[in-house]
């Protein structure tokens, strides 16, 4: 049984749910809320939802579906590419997950130190793997977030203020090329525009 080959990837949802997360993550660290209700603890829960459902769900969704067509029923043309996509998406899908679950259930932040580590390398990988096919745009996402995981390493290990605020800024800064990339594919592929993506 052969499947149609099919020109549309489904990135843009990866790409929009994981900007939504960062725009709500790193704009709440760096600009310190808003936070109405004045609870540390039912702002924290919010976080969480945030990061389960829009960094986690999200990135999770795109990863499958990218693996499941690329492996199980091969419809993607030039897939190549979309498989360090699919292997990122998912993997960041799932530590979303836990990051939101963490944070809903107010669990200490701790052990987040020895995980920032290999997805930091994953996010160097990224850059390998999109700058090597000659995606200057998805590499450029990788270094927002290689970015992101320097800063968490030393946040992390250290308990620091400033490296807080720096990964709450790389986050910020990377929502927003995040919120680029979705426009620049959805546009792309739904309109026939070209923008550089």
């Amino acid at each position: 049984m052969s499947f149609p080959s099919s020109p549309f990837w489904p990135i843009a949802i990866g790409f929009l749910g994981l900007s939504i997360n960062y725009f709500v993550q790193g704009g709440s660290t760096l600009f310190n809320g808003p936070n109405w209700s004045k609870d540390k603890e039912k702002h924290e829960k919010t976080l969480g939802l945030w990061g389960i459902f829009l960094g986690g769900f999200a990135q999770l969704l795109t990863g499958i579906y990218l693996m499941v067509g690329m492996s199980w029923f091969p419809v993607y043309a030039n897939a190549a590419p979309l498989y360090m996509a699919a292997l990122a998406f998912t993997i960041y899908g799932i530590h979303w997950l836990v990051l939101g679950l963490r944070r809903y259930k107010g669990t200490d932040s701790g052990p987040e130190a020895w995980m920032a580590i290999p997805l930091l390398f994953l996010s160097v990988l990224g850059i390998i793997s999109f700058g090597g096919n000659g995606d200057i745009p998805a590499a450029i996402l990788f270094v927002g977030l290689t970015l992101i995981y320097i800063s968490e390493v030393f946040a992390r290990f250290m308990n620091s203020g400033f490296w807080n605020k720096s990964v709450g800024l790389f986050q910020f800064l990377t929502g927003i090329w995040l919120l680029y990339l979705t426009y620049g594919v959805t546009l792309n592929f739904a309109n026939h525009a070209h923008w550089w993506v």
